[in-house]
């Protein structure tokens, strides 16, 4: 199913407008938390990385369910009717328009208009299998584009939409107006500490390219003047081709590659039989799509870490 990676021309449009956030159903009024159960604020969030945001921002005055269980691939989510029907009810929905097909839908379905799209609290970029990388080679998959839904690999861009994000509880819930501006706060400033760490940590490398099993990292290449190379575009499911796997092997040994990556909730196979063939190591660099048993941190903050710790070794950072 291929629906998944790209975002289409409609959210396109409306993802590049800075700010905009759909409230209209709660905007002003505190009664939206007092009808829960505690008076807590009830925030139904798409996928990890729109929950992490509504925990970090929202404390103890929300209450966060996410659509989307640990260990299930976000982008092929299937809802079930309950599920649908929560969605209607809730005071917040916190997700990224494009993503999640069955999210979108059911959205639309369910007539919520308590809505905060992520899309739409930064600019999206279009991102092919790399970011602007020219060793003179030539394939029909380099031209693979569209619309990057990946926007919280970036902890700038990830930052700016967690001020939308802190925006949006405000308003909805404004007795606790205070404390969401301040946990926003305390937020950017850890996503600031993460970017300053990216910086440093990437600044001096052997290498500036890395390959891993699909385009998720545009974002984070771009800002850190990194070259990403995805085995499978935009879709870690899709096989590539023969040209693209021979392609690969020619840009490993121009560039120094040493590293393979692949993630934790997809198939691990291509990623293994290309570093077989090519005598590169393996290692993980996690889209941060869920967090489960596998991933080598707890949040968020720490997962991240982790793929800086991945990146420095792979890239032979000085």
């Amino acid at each position: 199913m291929n629906v998944r990676r790209l975002i289409p021309p409609t959210a396109v449009a409306g993802a590049v407008a800075l700010g905009l956030v759909t409230l209209s159903a709660c905007s002003g009024t505190s009664d939206a938390a007092d009808k829960n159960s505690g008076g807590k604020l009830d925030v139904v969030a798409s996928f990890y990385p729109m929950q992490y945001l509504a925990e970090q921002i929202g404390g103890g005055h929300v209450a966060v369910d996410t659509l989307t269980k640990p260990g299930v691939e976000p982008h092929d989510l299937e809802l079930k009717p309950k599920q649908v029907g929560e969605l209607a009810d809730a005071d917040v929905v916190l997700y990224l328009k494009g993503i999640q097909p069955a999210v979108d839908d059911a959205i639309a379905q369910a007539g919520v208009k308590n809505t905060v799209d992520a899309a739409t609290l930064t600019k999206l970029e279009e991102h092919g299998t790399e970011v602007g990388h020219d060793h003179g080679h030539s394939d029909a998959h380099e031209s693979e584009a569209g619309a990057d839904p990946h926007i919280w690999l970036d902890p700038v861009k990830y930052a700016e939409v967690a001020k939308g994000v802190g925006s949006a509880l405000e308003k909805a819930d404004p007795d606790h107006a205070a404390d969401y501006e301040k946990n926003t706060e305390a937020l950017v400033k850890k996503l600031g500490d993460l970017n300053t760490a990216f910086e440093t940590g990437l600044k001096n490398t052997t290498t500036k390219t890395f390959i891993t099993t699909h385009s998720a990292f545009g974002y984070l290449a771009e800002r850190y003047g990194l070259e990403q190379e995805g085995i499978s575009g935009m879709d870690p499911e899709s096989e590539p081709s023969p040209a693209r796997i021979k392609e690969l092997q020619d840009i490993a040994k121009h560039d120094k590659v040493s590293t393979v990556f692949f993630e934790t909730l997809a198939s691990d196979k291509t990623a293994k039989t290309l570093a077989t063939d090519t005598g590169l190591k393996t290692d993980v660099l996690d889209p941060l799509e869920g967090i489960t048993g596998k991933s080598k941190g707890h949040d968020y903050i720490e997962v991240m870490q982790s793929n800086l710790a991945a990146l420095k070794t792979a890239l032979g950072a000085k």
